[in-house]
């Protein structure tokens, strides 16, 4: 009997440890996978909303107490008489009032609102948020995104939202109750008035609460951001392959170029007017051109079987080999091959060259 065992390989998958690199911050932010909390944007706005709401309150209550007592009085009394023209005019009469209302406290909202994203995101424009992504259609992903623990700490914080607010809302008519009640009595606008002031006492408390409790989602929102965006090691290597190139090809090229650079060197020996050895381990092919070069220069240098090299060009093209192991050190240590030799160097390579055009000058 066969026994088929599913194994699940995620479970074996690298774990999220690395910090992410500015690479990855770079692309994620052009995503829109940015750090972003939106219970900082609702406590913004809510705060933003009912302070406008206090400071207009005494507009609105007269704007609405006037609005109503007008309608009242010239088109809902007995003697008046209905006609399309005449609801017409009060329904263009009432939103132009509720405009005169909504479009300041709209406006600071509107802005609060930019302010507050600006100061979690700062400027970012990308349209890869709304770009159409078939996977949302499957009905499989949509279940696994409904039942996520993402979705399941929404829950819990409109819960808890609800709960707070709820709350506030609830202590804050209680203590009130005296007021609400004595409205029956007042006149529309005295009415409308009370409700406008008690409507942003509540507005600012439930802003405080949600201050309360934005900053907290902040923190969780920071520190689910962070962690999503960590890498695993071989997501590093991979990155790491895509910006730097991959190890073995960059080892290739590299011995390619210092198979070339060995070559125009070899090239250039013939071209020296001494080789100053060590005598064995070092050699350096020095050539100097009063009419055209400031000074002497490294024309080749090489060590152990590289020296060995330059000395068998060196005789096969009949150039002087002069034995002086300081220098030969020096100029290897310190000039760099097609480099002027310094000028603490001077001297001795001046002594070196008078030697091989004195010999020169013999033959």
């Amino acid at each position: 009997m066969e026994y088929i065992i599913l194994i699940d390989l995620q479970l074996f998958s690298e774990e999220k440890t690395e910090k992410p690199t500015p690479k990855k911050m770079k692309e994620s932010r052009e995503k829109g996978q940015v750090l972003h909390s939106k219970e900082v944007n609702s406590a913004f706005l809510l705060i933003a909303a009912f302070i406008m709401i206090g400071l207009m309150s005494n507009y609105i209550g007269g704007t609405i107490g006037k609005l109503t007592v007008f309608t009242y009085e010239n088109y809902l009394n007995i003697d008046y008489a209905f006609s399309v023209s005449n609801v017409y005019r009060l329904i263009i009469l009432s939103l132009y009032n509720i405009l005169l209302i909504i479009l300041p406290v709209a406006g600071v909202c509107f802005l609060i609102g930019l302010i507050a994203t600006y100061m979690q995101v700062g400027y970012l424009f990308t349209t890869k948020t709304l770009e159409v992504k078939f996977s949302k259609l499957n009905p499989i992903e949509g279940f696994k995104r409904i039942f996520s623990l993402k979705s399941l700490v929404e829950l819990v914080k409109s819960i808890i939202k609800i709960i707070f607010i709820g709350y506030v809302v609830f202590i804050y008519a209680r203590n009130n109750l005296d007021i609400i009640f004595n409205t029956i009595a007042m006149d529309i606008k005295t009415i409308v008035a009370t409700l406008v002031t008690t409507t942003f006492h509540i507005g600012i408390r439930a802003g405080i609460v949600l201050v309360f409790l934005a900053i907290l989602d902040y923190l969780y929102q920071k520190y689910d951001y962070e962690k999503n965006q960590k890498m695993t090691k071989q997501e590093l290597k991979e990155e790491y392959k895509q910006t730097e190139g991959n190890p073995q090809i960059k080892s290739k090229i590299k011995e390619k170029q210092r198979q070339m650079s060995m070559r125009r060197m070899m090239q250039d020996i013939p071209k020296a007017d001494v080789i100053i050895t060590n005598p064995t381990h070092f050699a350096i092919a020095v050539q100097y051109n009063n009419l055209v070069d400031e000074a002497p220069k490294v024309l080749a240098k090489g060590q152990d079987l590289i020296a060995h090299r330059i000395r068998e060009l060196a005789n096969e093209h009949e150039i002087p080999i002069v034995e002086n192991k300081p220098l030969a050190r020096s100029l290897y240590d310190q000039v760099e091959i097609g480099a002027f030799i310094p000028p603490d160097l001077y001297q001795a390579v001046a002594e070196v060259l008078a030697y091989v055009y004195q010999i020169n000058n013999r033959i």
